[in-house]
Order: C-alpha cells, then structure tokens, then sequence
C-alpha cells in the first residue's frame, strides 16, 4: 500500500504545519518527560490492560522512552519514534527503529506481524494519515486491533491544521475518519472521559483541569483478496 492508493481524507490545507522545518530537526533533542498527566496515563495503562493479550506482538508507533504498558508479558514490542535516545531508555521495547513517517510513510515491517499497534498522543503530527493508516493495517493480523488515544495537548507548531483548527470531538471524528477511510478496519470503537467536572472558561485558565481521555480503537477484517 503507498499514497498513490490511500484514500485522500485531509486537504493540503489541512495537512499544513505552522513550523513546516523538518520534524527530524524538532525531534532532534531527547524529551524525557509525560506529555499528559497521570490520570490520563492510568486510564490508558488501564485500557491496554484490557485489550491486549500476553503473548502478544506489539508495535508501539511513535513511541518515546515509555510507553504506558500494562505488566503484561509480551512475545515481542517492536518501538518506532522520532528520537532513538528516547527509545533505547523504553525498557519495554525489545526492538526499535527511527522514522519519520511525514517524509516515509512506509512501514519496514512484514504484513500480519503483529497484534496490535498503538499510538499514543501522536497522532495529532501525522502529515499522510491515510497511508500510515494503511501501513497499520498491513501489519496487523486478522482480528488484530489498533489503539489511538489522544487529549488536547499538542505540540501547536507541529501539529497539523485539522487538528488544530478542531475541538475534542473533531478530533474524534477526524481519526474515526481514518479508520472508516482505510479498507479492512471494522468500525471503530469510541472511548471518552471528557474533563467536565469544571466549567470550560474555568478550565482554560486552569482550575481544576486535569487531560481529557480520549481512545479510538478498531479491529482488523481479512482483506480482501487483490
């Protein structure tokens, strides 16, 4: 699968960054720091506890130096990210590699080799969602799931314009639209907490916030024969 045959979901517009610079040169410097608080990190160890199996083959996709797994025992997790002094502090990849996926979307990875792939707060960055959607897909195996949890935290200048110019529930829809868009998903599953708890013109200034969870996740269908 390449980006000559992924549906085309977003305009150039919309896939446009303020800092439009190589993301290899923003990635450049380790960050060994939690892009979201610990309520949010819970609910999604919680999330992955209950939705992947031991003995599982894993791929964690635009990974960083944790990557919030439950203590579950693993055949294998493959790492991939953006900066490999992150990546060799994860204990729990067994294998990783560097890549950027705006410039090579492509996976070096075998079809139907693993049995899930996550993305965790990353993927508000992907500039061809459609063909690294794809690539998610030809890796999976059958009855394999996808994972992609996301707040509302955001590297602003990294981010792209549909994401940005969006509320938490367009968000939502935009990755649902992913899925829906990539042949061999089934439909995709919502999960939200949304921080209601204090009103929004409060939360903007910062009383009582904590990261809103939001989690997409879809299993994999046989493809069909090409």
């Amino acid at each position: 699968m390449t980006s000559a045959s992924a549906n085309r979901i977003l305009s150039d517009r919309e896939r446009s960054k303020l800092d439009d610079t190589s993301d290899t040169f923003f990635y450049a410097q380790p960050r060994l720091v939690t892009h979201v608080d610990e309520t949010f990190i819970d609910r999604l160890t919680q999330l992955y506890a209950a939705r992947l199996r031991p003995q599982s083959r894993v791929l964690d996709l635009m990974s960083s130096w944790v990557s919030h797994l439950p203590d579950i025992p693993f055949d294998h997790v493959e790492g991939h990210g953006m900066n490999e002094a992150e990546l060799a502090k994860n204990p729990r990849l067994d294998h990783y590699f560097v890549q950027n996926l705006n410039h090579s979307p492509s996976l070096p990875l075998e079809d139907d080799s693993f049995d899930a792939v996550l993305i965790a707060v990353s993927v508000q960055y992907l500039q061809e969602p459609e063909t690294v959607f794809q690539e998610i897909r030809r890796v999976l195996k059958p009855d394999g799931q996808a994972i992609v949890s996301f707040s509302n935290r955001m590297f602003y200048q990294k981010a792209i314009a549909a994401w940005r110019d969006g509320s938490d529930s367009d968000h939502v829809n935009l990755v649902c639209r992913y899925f829906w868009n990539t042949p061999g998903f089934k439909k995709p599953q919502i999960v939200a907490e949304a921080n209601d708890e204090v009103p929004a013109f409060l939360r903007m200034m910062g009383f009582g916030s904590r990261d809103p969870f939001y989690a997409i996740v879809a299993e994999a269908e046989p493809l069909a024969p090409t």
